[in-house]
């Protein structure tokens, strides 16, 4: 290969180079939720941002989607890696829900870089009034644990956890290890010192799996990227019963039906490491009842059912092993779940008082 072809395919290869080296604007969030905010009290919010590329950047303009958001924004050049800071100010003089959007016009790109800022305008402010009994460092919170019951396949349900910022610092709280079943979000986007917001949990019932009862543990972070820890662990779980809506009159006569013994079983070890008890289970009804799955919400428990089908009149004997250890050691009630194809109790649960 001669010089001329070679200075020729290092000047393509520079070219080809360049763009990489140019400007690249990063958001650390491009929508700020701004929860509550007081009528006629505007809230400035602030977004973070930083020129990850290999030249001077430029902002040439910083353009909102209405007049009711004004905006500052840095006049002289940033450095390459260097950051900025884009603050955006809401009147809040419309009651309701809003969501405003801001357009960053730079030397990066031809097209703006869009950022947003939301939340709710209100005639006045009610914070939480329950108590906050568990702590995850200097933040407290009202639950830890969540349970979705009794869903149906494509319910949506939603439940809510309070945080209550007791620390020195601005927090941004995140709930990180979210299965696909789950959706989270938190408001507002970032908890000033002394104040409270609350995160939003959403169960899309129809991603979960099996009939019955599914758990996870998700985690509360303070700050996107947070570590992982027990002391952040919120425990979830979901119950998802079968359905029974297509049944014709004559197959609903016709049923199997769930008879237990008890559904509530105390619990006494008396000193001992475990303790065995026994329930029968019996189908009263027309036809085979179907035990589809037995399940435990808790640790310490040990369960021996004999057969999953039983016929018309049959009973069995579940049988039941306790551990005090690990019983003395769970966060929530301590139950048995049943789910069979008995229309009128597709669910049964049985309560353990642990003494």
């Amino acid at each position: 290969m001669n010089k001329k072809k070679n200075k020729s395919i290092i000047l393509l290869l520079t070219l080809v180079a360049l763009p990489a080296m140019g400007q690249r604007i990063v958001a650390e969030r491009d929508v700020i939720d701004c929860g509550k905010v007081m009528y006629e009290h505007p809230v400035t919010v602030s977004f973070e941002l930083r020129n990850e590329g290999g030249s001077q950047l430029l902002i040439d303009d910083v353009r909102t989607s209405c007049g009711c958001t004004t905006v500052s924004f840095p006049r002289d050049p940033i450095p390459p890696q260097g950051s900025f800071t884009v603050a955006a100010t809401y009147d809040a003089r419309q009651l309701g829900h809003f969501n405003k959007q801001l357009g960053i016009y730079s030397n990066a790109s031809d097209k703006p870089l869009l950022l947003g800022l939301k939340g709710v305008v209100v005639e006045k402010i009610v914070d939480f009034s329950g108590e906050y009994p568990y702590s995850i460092g200097d933040v407290r919170i009202d639950i830890n644990n969540i349970e979705f019951d009794d869903v149906s396949s494509g319910d949506m349900p939603i439940q809510k956890i309070h945080i209550q910022n007791n620390s020195a610092q601005t927090i941004a709280p995140v709930l990180m290890h979210l299965p696909d079943y789950l959706k989270a979000y938190v408001s507002p986007t970032r908890i000033a010192p002394g104040h409270s917001g609350e995160a939003t949990v959403t169960l899309f019932s129809k991603k979960l799996r099996n009939f019955g009862l599914t758990q996870t543990s998700i985690y509360l972070g303070m700050f996107p990227g947070d570590r992982v820890s027990s002391e952040k662990e919120i425990e979830v779980s979901a119950v998802l019963l079968p359905g029974f809506s297509t049944l014709t009159d004559f197959q609903r006569a016709n049923a199997p039906q769930l008879k237990l013994s008890t559904y509530k079983l105390d619990v006494d070890f008396q000193g001992k490491s475990k303790k065995q008890d026994i329930i029968l289970v019996q189908n009263v009804g027309k036809s085979t009842l179907e035990i589809q799955s037995v399940q435990v919400f808790t640790s310490g428990i040990e369960l021996t059912v004999p057969k999953s089908q039983l016929a018309p009149g049959e009973e069995v004997k579940m049988k039941i092993t306790t551990r005090a250890k690990e019983l003395k050691n769970v966060r929530t009630q301590p139950r048995i779940l049943m789910i069979t194809n008995d229309p009128d109790n597709a669910k049964a649960v049985i309560t353990l008082n642990v003494k």
